[in-house]
């Protein structure tokens, strides 16, 4: 797990994970399967609805659960290319950006960042710790990604 420097206000991790670019994507870009990447605990699995693959304007809906409250978000895809990229935007401005490069047959470089430049209240995640939370959480994810592909 290599932390990477994306600049203020950004928390990105990357991993190698031994599959094909195209495997991991297909899990990251379809919003059913978000409960299966999820490390940070707070994505239901039954409360999802969208497109089975995301594509650049989609939005999608997503049942989350934080402080044992739930809740739901509908996010809006703002940037996508096939096999590669993948990104959306929370309704508070936030975003979650999914970079893959295949680096060899069947092994893919994975970044994950959780961007809070465009954020409605930055400061207001700052003081509620979000910034450490989804790292740890973008850690496990990448962990259980890496696991899932063996």
């Amino acid at each position: 797990m290599i932390t990477v420097d994306a600049g203020p206000r950004r928390v990105a991790r990357q991993a190698i994970v031994q599959a094909p670019a195209a495997e991991v994507f297909a899990l990251v870009a379809n919003p059913y399967r978000h409960p299966e990447l999820d490390g940070s605990g707070t994505v239901r699995p039954d409360t999802v609805s969208g497109p089975q693959l995301l594509s650049a304007g989609a939005t999608f809906t997503v049942g989350m659960k934080q402080y044992g409250v739930p809740y739901k978000i509908t996010s809006t895809v703002t940037a996508f290319e096939a096999g590669q990229l993948v990104e959306w935007q929370h309704p508070m401005g936030h975003r979650w950006r999914w970079e893959l490069a295949e680096i060899e047959p069947g092994v893919t470089q994975v970044t994950e960042t959780f961007d809070y430049t465009t954020a409605r209240a930055p400061r207001l995640l700052e003081i509620l710790g979000q910034p450490g939370k989804n790292a740890a959480g973008i850690t496990k994810t990448l962990q259980a990604l890496q696991a899932r592909f063996g």
